[in-house]
């Protein structure tokens, strides 16, 4: 059964497609009007999400429920690497997508493609990461979290935990949005987080990172990680340093609800990533259909919402259909 989220994108999509089918000129990237364009429409989604990332396997899901829904054939795609990325970007506009959907985690090095997306006509909505960069580069619109206002509240709740010295786990080397992170979250907390650099894709390494920080700096009382992943051998290098310091994360997986139920992980700051695969399915066949934007020039927000033990049990129940 659709969960009421995809049920809300739908009630919300459907006026709108409905005068789409009625028979007015529409634009955007395949060319082509209303009925012209029903059942033939192919969408590419190309995000740097790391293989095996349990967060960006909830983006896909979302994104391809979202063509299942809407009858749109969707491809997902996605690497770690910058250049990859672009790489991604660059055959998707070649095999003449009629929409995109990006990841901007590094602005910069998929500047241009997006750009030649634009100038070839073909519509693109970014996720996730890069909403400030996101008009200036064409884009039709944006779908994701503030990250400086979801740091911000995760240093607002540390700090009301009684929080004074943070640790701020980067997983990925040079991604923007982390930054933004862990300066919301010193915003909230009230005092600069210390930035620790670890690999996601070497999470025993990491594990190892984290166990000799916290040995190193007693003072430390709390661990704020940004990715489900690293959260669970962020509460696992507690336990190995002998620490009492409270691990807290961004993003939700299987372990990190089960480490909330457990009490080894306080809580998440949740920015529901299928909606971040669903909403810009639906937006971009508005768009190519209708010419319709969402937003108003701002992003559309999907978090953050905070995810504890007050809430946690009923989060569990959604997380085995692969939503969140």
């Amino acid at each position: 059964m659709a969960g009421p989220k995809r049920l809300l994108a739908l009630a919300l999509a459907a006026p709108l497609l409905l005068s789409a089918c009625s028979g007015g000129d529409g634009g955007g990237g395949g060319g082509g009007t209303g009925d012209d364009l029903a059942g033939d429409l192919s969408f590419a989604v190309v995000t740097h999400g790391s293989a095996g990332d349990a967060f960006w396997d909830v983006v896909k899901n979302g994104a391809q429920a979202a063509g299942e829904d809407l009858g749109i054939d969707v491809d997902y795609q996605s690497d770690g690497d910058p250049q990859r990325q672009s790489q991604l970007i660059d055959a998707a506009i070649n095999e003449q997508v009629d929409g995109l959907v990006v990841s901007m985690a590094n602005p910069d090095a998929v500047q241009d493609s997006i750009e030649t997306a634009v100038a070839a006509g073909i519509p693109v909505v970014t996720i996730n990461s890069g909403a400030e960069r996101s008009a200036e580069f064409g884009a039709i619109g944006h779908v994701g979290q503030d990250e400086v206002i979801a740091g911000r509240g995760a240093g607002q709740r540390l700090a009301a935990d009684g929080a004074t010295n943070v640790l701020c786990v980067v997983h990925e080397a040079g991604n923007i949005g982390l930054e933004q992170r862990c300066e919301g979250a010193s915003q909230g907390l009230g005092t600069p987080v210390q930035l620790v650099q670890v690999d996601i894709n070497d999470l025993q390494a990491a594990q190892s990172t984290i166990t000799s920080q916290l040995q190193g700096d007693s003072q430390v009382d709390a661990v704020l990680t940004l990715n489900s992943a690293v959260a669970s051998v962020a509460a696992a290098a507690v336990s190995d340093a002998g620490s009492d310091a409270e691990v807290a994360t961004f993003d939700l997986n299987s372990d990190v609800i089960a480490g909330i139920q457990d009490g080894t992980i306080s809580f998440a700051v949740d920015q529901q990533q299928y909606e971040q695969g669903y909403l810009p399915i639906v937006m971009l066949k508005l768009y190519v259909e209708n010419l319709n934007t969402v937003g108003g020039g701002q992003p559309v927000l999907t978090g953050p919402g905070i995810v504890d033990s007050s809430n946690v049990d009923e989060i569990a129940d959604l997380s085995s259909a692969g939503t969140r």
